[in-house]
């Protein structure tokens, strides 16, 4: 079990994971806009993971790591009614 965190594939899996749950949701009505204030914040913490599980140079971890925080604030702006589309579905 200690080979899918050494090569970086248990953040693979939660990638695969999230991809999933973006068809889903699209499928149930979410614009594209939203899906990415949703779920790019988790995806981009997850490959700030992935590039710390598999030794890769610093900034490579902390440059996701980092862009999470607007793109996550963004979103929370447009779900409280701060602007654009708002809301889970457009």
């Amino acid at each position: 079990m200690s080979w899918l965190f050494e090569t970086g594939h248990a953040a693979d899996l939660i990638l695969a994971v999230l991809a999933l749950e973006a068809l889903w949701l699209r499928r149930g009505g979410w614009s594209w806009r939203a899906l990415a204030g949703l779920l790019g914040p988790a995806a981009l913490l997850v490959l700030g993971l992935r590039g710390a599980l598999t030794g890769a140079a610093w900034p490579l971890v902390a440059l996701p790591l980092a862009l999470s925080l607007p793109l996550h604030l963004l979103d929370l702006r447009l779900r409280s009614g701060g602007g654009g589309e708002g809301g889970e579905r457009g």
